[in-house]
């Protein structure tokens, strides 16, 4: 008989039975937007509902965000109101460019983000996850705040696979500068919501253009930095994203001005997504002792032959199941916003009849669709075993969502996974990673999930672990 206890139910907000007023609908989305939806949003598969006269759809069906998302994809472009917020900090980057713009960086950076070309980064993933487990050597049960170490992990590792370790910064206060980065510009203002126009002030941003020009100098001083070795003779400038970036700015590629955007965005923003993911995942997995006990033993097997890190995303399922289970409840993208630019209709396989007329703000949030009791079992509990080989086949390409789908599908989806699972295999093949009595992370909305309060972790070193290398 399993005796397996009941799964872990991560701390989330429980859904409202009550509309909320105008007023608590404004304090509420500054606060931390995941506290606002209902139980309908959880329980139906779309709702035509009403934000400050806005008409706007919010769809948890897989089959109507395919045809949204996919199918006709053309008729929808960035919401307003998720421009307001992002275009502020990331411009013509490739999360906020629209059209031509939009098409000219995918162009430019796709080379470097095809699966093919990502398994070539695994070694280098592999010596910065290793480089950087060093910071827990010895330790006896010492307490760290995993989500800011997770950022300065992946960080570590952006730096250098895509930027061959010549950004411009110390990593020292990085984890920091991004937390106020985010906390400050990476949120809706009120004014957001009314739909101001851009020009008008954003009260609560303010505090947030320091550190945003803090980022942006890095960005110039790293594109100078390479420009000059581009420029000399000797020819030993890396191939690696950000020549590549440098090299597509011309007449016919992209200006000065969209390149700088595109670092910031993968400096700022791309690493971001993985970093909370990973924290998220040892937070459950310290929860979840069958899955540890699972993890531990695939992780030991896989190192202890030597296996090439390239492969460890293949040959590690359970590893994978718990990242994509913390990626599940927690998506390092919350919500994906557009807007309809004419009127469209889908019908249902049932022959149910959805009218989307223009301008209607859609909503296809992946926190509500990852938590959704039509699509879930028991969808509020941490159960990798969803995303077990065996079990995959269950699970709607469509009512899955973590980078996204459709053309503005993440970039660098394949990256992130090989990394993550790289920085997970490392990391628990030599240390466990425990509760404390003062771990209370709480998930807020920013550009990504983040757990407020911190999340503080027991660590210990493994006993007879050996190195991957």
């Amino acid at each position: 008989m399993d005796m397996r206890p009941e799964p872990f139910e991560p701390p989330a907000p429980i859904p409202r039975t009550v509309p909320p007023s105008k007023l608590e609908i404004i304090r509420t989305v500054f606060r931390n937007p995941l506290e606002l939806w209902g139980e309908p949003s959880y329980t139906l598969p779309w709702i035509m509902t009403s934000f400050f006269g806005e008409k706007t759809l919010i769809v948890n069906d897989p089959g109507l965000i395919k045809y949204l998302l996919v199918d006709n994809a053309a008729n929808y472009k960035m919401a307003v109101v998720r421009q307001l917020v992002l275009r502020p900090i990331l411009r013509d980057g490739l999360l906020t460019a629209e059209g031509a713009v939009w098409r000219r960086s995918r162009k430019a950076v796709a080379p470097i983000f095809t699966p093919r070309h990502a398994k070539g980064f695994a070694t280098q993933m592999l010596a910065q996850s290793e480089l950087y487990a060093k910071k827990y050597e010895g330790a006896e049960g010492e307490v760290f705040d995993i989500g800011n170490d997770m950022t300065e992990l992946a960080f570590a590792i952006l730096s250098e696979t895509l930027f061959s370790g010549e950004i411009v910064t110390s990593s020292d206060q990085f984890a920091d500068d991004v937390d106020d980065l985010l906390h400050s510009m990476g949120r809706v203002d009120p004014m957001d919501l009314l739909r101001a126009p851009a020009w008008v002030p954003r009260v609560t941003r303010i505090g947030g253009f320091k550190v945003l020009k803090k980022f942006r100098k890095i960005v110039r001083d790293t594109m100078d930095l390479r420009l000059k070795r581009m420029a000399a003779d000797d020819g030993d400038a890396p191939n690696d994203f950000l020549t590549l970036l440098l090299r597509a700015a011309g007449p016919d590629g992209l200006t000065m001005e969209e390149v700088e955007d595109n670092i910031l965005s993968f400096i700022g923003a791309g690493h971001e997504t993985t970093a909370r993911a990973l924290a998220w995942t040892l937070y459950c997995v310290a929860n979840s002792p069958h899955v540890c006990e699972a993890m531990e033993e695939e992780i030991d097997r896989v190192v202890s032959r030597g296996a090439d890190p390239v492969d460890w995303l293949d040959r590690m399922p359970w590893t994978r199941a718990a990242f994509e289970e913390a990626m599940r409840l927690y998506p390092p993208a919350p919500s994906i916003n557009r807007e309809a630019i004419s009127d469209d209709r889908w019908t249902s396989p049932s022959g149910e009849v959805v009218d989307i007329p223009k301008d209607v703000t859609i909503l296809v949030m992946p926190w509500t669709l990852h938590r959704h009791s039509l699509l879930w079992h028991k969808p509020r509990a941490y159960m990798p075993e969803r995303f077990l080989p065996d079990n995959r086949e269950a699970i709607h390409r469509f009512q899955y969502l973590p980078f996204g789908a459709g053309p503005r599908i993440c970039i660098g989806a394949t990256f992130a996974m090989q990394e993550a699972i790289i920085a997970l295999g490392v990391l628990m093949h030599r240390f466990r990673f425990d509760m404390t009595e003062d771990t209370r992370p709480w998930p807020v909305q920013r550009l990504t999930t983040q757990p407020a309060n911190g999340l503080a972790l027991r660590v210990r070193a493994r006993p007879r672990a050996s190195s991957p290398s």
